[in-house]
Parts: structure tokens; sequence; C-alpha cells
């Protein structure tokens, strides 16, 4: 083995920061290594990250074994204590040239096995080292980084560290450059992106930057927005939401539960009908708006009852993809402190959101049929229409291009046009 093998685990931004130590590792000539890039959203995905050590180590037995990411932030000694595990570094350090350069000149002496400073120190994001990644029809581009607030069940902020935003000007640039290279959709990612521009001078908004995006990149066919909190979002972003349409309507909203006292144990910023009323406000401003949502099944304390007020704001709130965690106790949390829920309840609530799931976007694929579509080619054969809904063609098409389309029918998870 020469070049480096890199494993992601997790979310988005992430698979962003792979991309971005790809080229970091290249540029520091970095050979014969396997990276591991963790996520510490549940406890159950550090034990994914370690399987996946324990195998790759199997696979390339004289490579060189590098751990980084949200678990090798949050819980370093956990990686070092593995056998397999030649050097942990942390989310700082991963982005920094620096790193892979001591790593790749002398990988023993050179540097330290574990290299995680204090994240909660850092002020700034580590910079755009990539101009996007995904398909060749969209590229998702990190716009912040870091989360401010404390919600008892998460962990994410201390492998994160505070909130930090990419400047509005840096962000445009980029986004200029990937139209240039024909990308027809951008879709903006961060940890908690409805809090992009707190840090910055005059403390923009989120939809201060969508509208400026839409105005300075005419180009741009289609810009999407990633999960949001629906209780931060602001004057602007519901207007982009109401008149551009080039936003496309499909927002994932971080809602959690639907029951407040769960809420308020969870220290969630939004009530039950908080998440109602913005549902309600953003279809009556965008008639095609579709939603998604998380949902924790289980969390600490929850009873029958509060659980159904869960499974009610599926239909409350005209929720279609739903994206259902069974809950996971972290160590180190408040939440990993309460009264838990019986395991087997837990995995019952959750299958039972899952199958309100099924049934709603089996409801909402009923409801495309006769309809005209634009839909962003993923491959030759398979797009996706501005709700993300994925249509598959008997035909194929360029990829990357936008494709018009009448739906014709539907299968189980997707369309037919």
């Amino acid at each position: 083995m020469s070049a480096p093998v890199f494993s992601n685990h997790g979310c988005r931004l992430n698979a962003y920061e792979v991309e971005a130590m790809k080229d970091l590792a290249g540029q520091a000539g970095l050979k014969n290594a396997v990276v591991v890039n963790t996520c510490a959203v549940t406890a159950e995905a550090v034990r994914k990250a370690r399987q996946d050590i324990r195998k790759l180590r199997k696979a390339h037995p004289d490579a060189r074994l590098i751990v980084t990411g949200c678990a090798a932030q949050t819980e370093p000694d956990t990686f070092a204590k593995m056998a397999e595990v030649d050097a942990v570094i942390g989310n700082t350090e991963k982005m920094q040239a620096g790193t892979w350069t001591g790593i790749a000149a002398d990988f023993i002496g050179a540097t330290e096995a574990v290299q995680v400073d204090n994240i909660m120190s850092v002020t700034e994001t580590a910079g755009h080292l990539i101009d996007g990644f995904g398909t060749r029809s969209r590229a998702y581009v990190q716009v912040q980084n870091g989360c401010d607030h404390r919600c008892t069940f998460c962990i994410i902020p201390f492998g994160r560290g505070n909130s930090r935003s990419v400047p509005a000007g840096v962000i445009v640039d980029q986004i200029k450059r990937l139209v240039d290279k024909g990308f027809n959709e951008v879709v903006l990612t961060g940890v908690d992106l409805t809090s992009w521009g707190a840090d910055l001078p005059a403390t923009p908004k989120l939809g201060d930057l969508v509208m400026r995006i839409l105005r300075l990149v005419p180009d741009l066919p289609r810009l999407r927005i990633s999960s949001i909190d629906s209780i931060e979002v602001d004057d602007n972003l519901m207007q982009a939401i109401a008149t551009e349409p080039r936003l496309m309507p499909h927002l994932h909203l971080s809602l959690q539960h639907g029951d407040d006292m769960i809420l308020k144990r969870m220290k969630r910023r939004h009530l039950r009908d908080d998440a109602i009323q913005f549902t309600q406000t953003a279809t009556q401003l965008r008639p095609d708006m579709t939603f998604g949502a998380d949902i924790i099944a289980g969390f600490p304390t929850e009873t029958e009852a509060m659980f159904q007020n869960s499974l009610r704001l599926v239909d409350d709130c005209n929720l279609t993809w739903l994206h259902v965690f069974p809950y996971s106790s972290r160590p180190g949390t408040p939440a990993a402190r309460m009264p838990a829920v019986n395991g087997t309840d837990i995995k019952s609530r959750a299958a039972r959101l899952r199958m309100a799931g099924t049934i709603r976007v089996a409801d909402h694929l009923r409801n495309q049929i006769g309809k005209t579509h634009h839909i962003l080619m993923e491959s030759p054969t398979m797009g996706r229409t501005e709700q993300f809904t994925p249509v598959l063609f008997d035909q194929p098409h360029p990829e990357g291009q936008i494709i018009q389309a009448t739906i014709l029918s539907t299968a189980a998870d997707h369309l037919a046009a």
C-alpha cells in the first residue's frame, strides 16, 4: 500500500473533512497509512469505529493506523489504548498541514502518539481546504463548525468545540468556483447551521447568507440547506423560503422530540407548538415544502404518553423523511444520569416511529404521481426532485444535469419518471 486509506464514519461534515485530509496527507507525502475518521454521536458509533479499526488493522498489518474525528477528540484514551492504533489526533489537529507533515516525516520520533488539544479554545474554522465534495452533480460546502448549545444528550460540542462561522465572502467565492466547475446544486452544511454568523462582525444570520449567495451567484441553479434548528430561523430565511425558487423546498429539522417536558429535559430551545407553528408557516409560504426531522425514541424518563406526543408530531408537522435515533447513553452527558427507559421499550418505540415515517413517505410518493419535477441526476438513471425525493429512470440521462420529467408511478421508496 502506498497512498493512505481513509475510512469515514458519521456526518457530511466528517466526509467533507476526509477530503481535506486526503489533500493534506498527499501534500505531506504520507505513505502506507490508514486513517479512521470517527463519529461520537452515539455509543454505537464509537463501537463501530473500534470495530472498523480492528478490521482495518487485519487488512493492513504493516500500515500506520491513525485515528481522528469526534470520538478521538472526546475520548482519546479509548483509542490510544487499542493495540491496533499508532496515533490519535484531534479535530483541530487533523485540519492542520503541520500535523500531517510531522506524521509523514517521522511517525514515531517527531510526533506524539496522542495529539488532542482543548477544542473549546478554538475560535476559527480551519479554512476552506477543498472546493466542496460530493457527486458530480451536488457539492457540499462547510459554512460553520461547532455548537454553543448544551443539549443534555449530546456529546458533539465536546468533539467540535464552540460555534465558528466561515465569512460570507469566502463562502460566496467558493460557490462561484463550484458553479464554474459545473455543479448544479450546492448544499450548505455545518454542525449547528442556524447559528452561522453569531461570531462574525455585525452578527449576520443564516438567512442573510442565503440571500447573499442567491444574489451574488445568479448562475447557481439550486441551493439547499442541511439540518437546521427551526427555533433559530430568522426573517430573511423565511423570506427566502417564500420568494426564492432556487432555494430547494426541503428542510431537515432538529426536532428531537414531541413532548414539552422531554424537550425541557433535553435542554432544547423550542416547545412542541413552536415546531408545529414553524412547519405550518413554512408550508403556507412554500406549499411544495417537505420536511425531514431527527427524533429520539426512549429518552430517559420518557413515558408511553410522552412518546405518543412524538408519534403525533409526525402528522402535526407534516414530516416526511424521518431520522429516528433509539436513545443511546453517552457518558459525561447530563442525560446519562437520568432514569433510563427499558431497552426493549426503546427499540419498540423507535420501530413505531420508523413505521410512521414509512407511511408518510408512501403518502408523499403517491402525491407526486402526475406532477412535473426538475430532477437533478446523481447517476445516469437516478436523480432527486427539489424535495430530495429519489427518482428512477428507464433511460439514462447525463449525470449532473437537471431534467424536467413527469412522475409516472411509485415504488416502495422512490418515484419513477
